[in-house]
């Protein structure tokens, strides 16, 4: 053959290699997948399980990109820890070295049977029963896995086995090596058809044993891109997994290069002399077992570490955003507790401003379909839960030092963020009332929307006065803001006396019942919850000492 028939053939058998590995690795996938996800639940914070459930699955499924994959969609749910995730995954780069093996035996003559297991496979495929099309499957891949081999091995002769020997010789230096090796792997995703390319030129003489040991490593390197790619769209966990088995490929590979560098002629030397010249190809492949063996099992200790790193290098944005959302309270003010109360005031009413405007955009989209404010509203609502939880914290360690006087202050606080919390809430159920009614083509007549309003009206002065009254602690608007309260309590009542007599006359749809009555319910309650922030410059619970009066 001349060097472009070769080249043709040695490209033709890669891919016939690759694809019966997929096919393989599917066809594993079918016969296997229903206990795939029960073995994933039996993860725990266990290094040594969590490492067996990664090796067991790969080993069976034949494909460390699925298990990791499978990994990192856990961990992205929720459902694993970052910890857990990157055991499993770093099981999984123990258990895809039996592909490597599997690879290894085309070297010896008994392999060229095993390309019969490719006709057996698509008979079987034929067949009417799942399980045997399954088995089928494994079958042909199998077999296509060692005709590629094969395929690849006859092509290496004349002057493409120079060729690549002329380049292997030229880049001798193990590092380079070992960025070849990661680049190939990368580049067709799969560290086991970088493994069955070496074997195959290690076979031919391409290469030598000593260039396969980097191959193979720099090859450990390369197959996290899979990893890294199905954290795109992911959250920020996921994306700390990746970077921490790219982080310890990277680390283990150089620490390993280091060691055999010096001894790279003795190791290649013990190799050839305890397997043989024909069963070389096997020394290399059994070589990466050992490697990722030893090196998966000595980096457990120093994955929490790893973990920490990984929160460093990788910020949570959503995080980040929502501390920005903290403006007046930090845990150095707790060394001076009277400024303290002060800025916890100030933040409160940052915190009652953004509820004001979720109230309003979530008012506006469901009586006016305003869609311009939708992203903006999951926002506010995700900062009014966060300045919640901070402000709680806060208070919590303020209580302890605190004068007399403001310890029933800082107890009324308690009381008035879990309002306007509550507030943000009802502010929310709008925006999620809105989304119903848009997917079930319901809308409100002019008339609901016109007797709303007035109502709407009425809750919007008690926000400015609720304010108001907190901030300047003016007792002398109580009256106004509970006269308010009450005119809301009978407004409920003519808007669902109203909305009922629609109904019967049949001017309003039934379905649009349960949205209007929650709707209604939802604006009393927003004015009771104002009523209390008001209150509680009186009374630390926010209660309304006019009420039932």
């Amino acid at each position: 053959m001349d060097l472009l028939t070769n080249i043709i053939t040695l490209l033709v058998g890669s891919a016939v290699f690759i694809t019966g590995m997929n096919m393989m690795s599917s066809g594993l996938k079918k016969a296997t997948g229903k206990g795939l996800r029960r073995i994933f639940k039996k993860t725990q914070n266990n290094s040594f399980a969590c490492l067996g459930i990664g090796t067991a699955v790969t080993a069976l499924i034949q494909s460390s990109a699925a298990t990791s994959v499978m990994a990192i969609g856990f961990v992205s749910a929720g459902v694993m820890t970052i910890f857990q995730g990157v055991n499993v995954i770093l099981g999984a780069y123990i258990g895809t070295t039996v592909t490597g093996i599997l690879a290894s035996l085309s070297a010896f003559k008994f392999s060229q049977y095993f390309i019969l297991l490719a006709f057996i496979g698509v008979v079987l495929m034929f067949l009417t029963s799942e399980k045997i099309k399954n088995i089928g499957e494994i079958c042909c891949g199998l077999g296509l896995l060692f005709f590629g081999l094969s395929t690849m091995s006859g092509s290496i002769q004349g002057e493409l086995l120079d060729g690549i020997k002329n380049i292997f010789s030229a880049v001798k230096f193990p590092l380079l090596l070992l960025l070849i090796g990661a680049l190939f792997t990368a580049l067709v995703q799969s560290s086991s058809a970088t493994s069955g390319v070496a074997i195959v030129l290690l076979v031919n003489n391409a290469i030598t044993l000593q260039d396969g040991f980097y191959i193979l490593l720099g090859a450990t390197i390369g197959t996290v891109i899979t990893t890294i790619l199905a954290t795109i769209g992911s959250n920020v966990n996921a994306k700390r997994t990746a970077i921490i088995c790219l982080i310890i490929r990277i680390v283990c590979a150089t620490i390993a290069t280091a060691i055999i560098w010096p001894l790279q002629d003795q190791l290649a030397n013990l190799i050839t002399n305890i397997f043989g010249a024909e069963g070389i190809s096997l020394g290399l492949a059994l070589f990466l077992v050992v490697y990722n063996i030893i090196f998966m099992f000595a980096v457990i200790p120093f994955i929490r570490f790893f973990e920490k790193l990984s929160i460093k290098l990788i910020k949570d944005r959503e995080v980040e955003k929502m501390k920005s959302s903290i403006k007046y309270i930090d845990s150095h003010l707790l060394n001076t507790p009277t400024i303290a109360v002060m800025q916890v005031k100030k933040e409160i009413q940052n915190m009652m401003q953004l509820a004001t405007i979720n109230y309003k955009n979530g008012y506006s989209k469901i009586m006016e379909k305003d869609n311009s404010h939708d992203k903006e509203i999951e926002e506010i609502e995700d900062k009014i839960d966060y300045i919640n939880s901070q402000i709680s914290s806060f208070l919590i360690q303020l209580s302890n030092k605190v004068s007399l006087e403001d310890e029933r202050v800082v107890g009324s606080y308690f009381h008035v963020i879990n309002d306007i919390e509550r507030i943000g809430d009802h502010a929310y159920n709008f925006f999620d009332m809105s989304k119903e009614m848009k997917e079930n083509d319901l809308e409100f007549s002019d008339n609901a929307v016109e007797e709303m309003s007035v109502m709407n009206k009425i809750v919007v002065e008690m926000f400015d006065l609720a304010y108001e009254i907190f901030e300047n602690h003016d007792e002398n608007k109580l009256q106004t803001l509970h006269d308010l309260e009450n005119k809301t309590d009978e407004i409920k009542k003519q808007l669902s006396a109203a909305h009922y007599d629609r109904i019967v006359k049949k001017q309003c749809k039934n379905e649009l019942s349960p949205y209007y009555s929650s709707l209604v319910s939802e604006l009393e309650r927003v004015a009771d919850h104002l009523v209390n922030i008001g209150y509680s410059i009186v009374d630390p619970t926010g209660n309304d000492s006019n009420e039932g009066k």
